[in-house]
C-alpha cells in the first residue's frame, strides 16, 4: 500500500510522513527531495512553481510510484499534490493508494512557515498555494491542530492499519 499524505507546505507532511510510516515499519519518501535543483531555487527566491515546472517532478514521482506498486512496497509519501490533476497522475490504483489531507487554516500554517528554519519554502508562497488547493472529496481529512501521535493514530484506525 502506498499512503500519500498531501496538503499545502506547512502542514505537517513530512513530520506526520515520518511518524506514520515508523509506526508502521515501512518506508518513508518526501515529494521535496523530487524536486529539480531549479525549482527549490524557484521557491527559495519566492517565485510560485507552475505547472509547467511540476510536470516533471510529477512524472518523475509517478514513475517511483509505479516501481514501490510493481515491488508491493508499503511506502508513505508526503508529498503537495495540491491540485485533483496532480493526485490523478500519482494514484494509479484506487485499491492500493490512498490519501490523508492535512487540512490546516491559512494563519495556523503560516505561523508555522514563520517559525520553520533552513527549508526552502516561505510563508510568502502560501498564499499561492492555497490559491491552487482543490481540497480532495476522496481523501481522510485530518485536522492539523491535534498532536502529532493523535494525527497518526487517527490515520491508522481510519485506514484500519
Amino acid at each position: 500500500m502506498i499512503i500519500l499524505v498531501i496538503g499545502v507546505s506547512g502542514s505537517g507532511k513530512s513530520t506526520i510522513g515520518k511518524q506514520l510510516a515508523d509506526s508502521l515499519h515501512w518506508e518513508f519518501s518526501d515529494a521535496d527531495s523530487f524536486h529539480s535543483q531549479e525549482n527549490i531555487e524557484k521557491m527559495r527566491n519566492g517565485i510560485p512553481l507552475t505547472d509547467a515546472d511540476r510536470m516533471p517532478w510529477l512524472q518523475d514521482l509517478q514513475a517511483a510510484i509505479k516501481q514501490w506498486l510493481q515491488e508491493n512496497k508499503n511506502v508513505v509519501l508526503a508529498c503537495s499534490a495540491l491540485k485533483a490533476s496532480y493526485r490523478q497522475m500519482l494514484v494509479l490504483d484506487k485499491e492500493r493508494i490512498k490519501i490523508v489531507y492535512l487540512k490546516g487554516s491559512f494563519q495556523e500554517i503560516e505561523q508555522r512557515l514563520r517559525s520553520r528554519r533552513h527549508h526552502y519554502m516561505s510563508a510568502e508562497l502560501l498564499q499561492s498555494q492555497f490559491d491552487i488547493l482543490e481540497e480532495p472529496t476522496d481523501a481522510i481529512k485530518v485536522d492539523i491542530s491535534d498532536t502529532p501521535e493523535h494525527i497518526v493514530q487517527h490515520i491508522r484506525v481510519s485506514l484500519e492499519i
